[in-house]
């Protein structure tokens, strides 16, 4: 069914279109109700489906209309779709406003979206601010509109889970153009401030901070990169770049740690960022010579 409010779109899959209907009863959000920035694809669509799974009834907000579309059709009946750019904090507003209208609550805020920016980025002599304030204006400005309607409707209720994806540009220097890096970082500083205030009135926040992962963006970016390399090479390359051996990052593995942060499970976990990297912060290692050379 297709539902149209101004430039809304709610969409709810039709009944049995999906198995995600089925969703167990005892699910850690069972009656949770979630909305999801960025959520027409990659991280942000993995974690609806895993919301969904877990009982949610999840609302996908995304400045691309037609994928926001088609994601909430596939997802099922649990599914909606409201058209939000994080930029425009009237539009986040709006979609805070619009769960509530719908569903008389807002358990869930997921802060998701975000924008690369340049991959490529100069030297930082050669920063072009124009773009540095464009990346910042989405991963920053609208995590943070965000967290603000969120918790404007979360307060008053005396409970909630705002989450926000960081990444592991946000923890190291080096591994991202300026604009992504510090922008990452910058999120991080702002769940543990809004955590210190929003902790008094039972709102929890979190980030998770994930590996590099072949999303559609990041897939898109590296092509960029590596021109006439083919969807295959790139990928591979992509799912090269760990060092945790036996298993690569997948959006589905940020998807299960933002359950586990929305749930119940974690009633006492609140300014903490949870980093999905298969340890590749936690250490570096010296490439020494081996021994026999030395001789």
């Amino acid at each position: 069914m297709l539902r149209l409010i101004g430039r809304r779109a709610t969409v709810t899959g039709r009944a049995g279109f999906s198995s995600m209907a089925a969703a167990s009863s005892r699910g850690r959000l069972e009656g949770k109700v979630a909305l999801i920035t960025g959520g027409a694809s990659g991280i942000g669509k993995a974690t609806a489906r895993e919301f969904i799974q877990e009982g949610a009834t999840v609302i996908l907000a995304d400045v691309n209309h037609q994928s926001g579309l088609n994601s909430a059709q596939e997802l099922g009946p649990k599914a909606q779709f409201i058209e939000c750019d994080v930029a425009d904090e009237r539009q986040v507003a709006d979609a805070v406003d619009f769960a509530v209208a719908e569903h008389g609550r807002l358990n869930i805020m997921y802060n998701n979206a975000g924008i690369t920016g340049p991959m490529t980025a100069p030297e930082m002599a050669q920063l072009d601010l124009a773009q540095f304030d464009q990346v910042m204006s989405v991963n920053v400005r609208g995590t943070l509109a965000g967290i603000k309607h969120a918790a404007r409707v979360m307060g008053p209720m005396g409970s909630g889970s705002i989450l926000c994806t960081a990444s592991i540009c946000g923890l190291m220097g080096g591994l991202g153009s300026y604009p992504y890096t510090i922008s990452k970082f910058t999120v991080a500083g702002i769940v543990k401030a809004a955590a210190g205030e929003l902790g008094r009135t039972g709102v929890r926040v979190n980030c998770i901070s994930p590996f590099v992962i072949p999303t559609p963006l990041v897939l898109e970016q590296f092509s960029k990169i590596y021109r006439g390399g083919g969807e295959e090479q790139i990928l591979d390359i992509v799912s090269s770049l760990g060092e945790f051996k036996g298993a690569k990052c997948e959006a589905v593995d940020v998807a299960k740690a933002a359950v586990y942060l929305a749930s119940d499970d974690a009633k006492f976990v609140t300014g903490h960022n949870m980093v999905v990297d298969g340890g590749f912060t936690t250490f570096k290692q010296l490439n020494l010579p081996m021994p026999e050379l030395m001789h």
